[in-house]
């Protein structure tokens, strides 16, 4: 049975209970409307863990004005439900005076330097300080632990992991493979956003971040010609709007020409009401 914690306290003592009887700790931070890209967190989680535990946040610092704070989908029983299945002790599922009880915007913010300035950091200036103070939050609510992230939002897992070492969280940050519908679509939240011909059109995200990697794996080592390729997919599918379609050093997702060691290509593209976004590893040869 999956129990609904909503207060930081009771979190804490069922979490240092848990540590106190030997008990490895696993947790796997969300924003709610799980799908099968978190189930496969709390998988893993559970595989390797002995106590589990999910948040279900969907926190407002991570929405800049006109973004779709309200709009967010949740369906918390659903939630609930999957967490059962997968094995999970407790979901904490705090309100925003719980998490937040003097307010928002917070006097305090968490930010990490140059990992979280391109890319997502270029179109939502402030949603990586609202991603790092929420997690920083959440580790110091959950001590020592394993946490489970997604490697479908890249950027976010780079921002996290520097921040854990930065501030010496006692959290080893795990990142796991994104998991996709059979056409290439990455599993998000916000795919419930797209109608059904932008349904259609997006898997054109994941075409193109391929069409670059097997461009680096067949020896290209100019980043030019990389980003043309994949520019060069993205207009097939008119419905899409690419915001930017990248390819960085995939820890410090900093530019690099030529192309040469471990990368990342990265890209977000706006179907409608839904911006999606994506990436894939590649390696230069040799």
């Amino acid at each position: 049975m999956t129990d609904l914690v909503s207060t930081i306290a009771e979190a804490r003592t069922r979490l240092d209970a848990a540590r106190a009887s030997g008990r490895r700790v696993g947790m796997v931070p969300t924003m709610g409307y799980l799908h099968a890209g978190h189930r496969s967190l709390m998988d893993r989680a559970v595989s390797d863990c002995d106590v589990c535990f999910v948040t279900i946040f969907v926190n407002p610092l991570q929405f800049a004005a006109g973004e779709d704070l309200e709009a967010y989908p949740r369906d918390l029983d659903r939630d609930l439900a999957m967490c059962e299945q997968a094995g999970i002790d407790f979901v904490l599922h705090p309100t925003v005076e719980e998490m937040y009880p003097f307010g928002v915007p917070t006097l305090t913010s968490v930010s990490v330097a140059q990992i979280s300035e391109p890319l997502e950091g270029r179109s939502r200036p402030t949603h990586f300080a609202g991603v790092a103070t929420v997690v920083a939050k959440l580790f110091a609510i959950a001590g020592p632990c394993r946490a489970y992230f997604g490697e479908k939002d890249w950027q976010q897992l780079a921002v996290v992991r520097r921040m854990a070492v930065d501030l010496s969280f006692p959290v080893e940050v795990v990142g796991c493979p994104t998991v996709r519908e059979p056409d290439g679509l990455a599993m998000s939240s916000r795919n419930a956003y797209l109608a059904a011909e932008e349904r259609v059109a997006a898997p054109v995200v994941h075409r193109a971040l391929q069409a670059g990697a097997a461009l680096i794996a067949g020896g290209e080592s100019s980043a030019a010609a990389v980003r043309a390729v994949m520019a060069t997919v993205l207009a097939t599918e008119p419905l899409g709007q690419p915001d930017y379609a990248e390819v960085v050093a995939a820890g410090t997702l900093a530019e690099v020409d030529p192309l040469a060691g471990e990368l990342r290509l990265l890209a977000a593209v706006r179907f409608g009401r839904a911006r999606l976004i994506d990436n894939v590893g590649a390696r230069t040869p040799g």
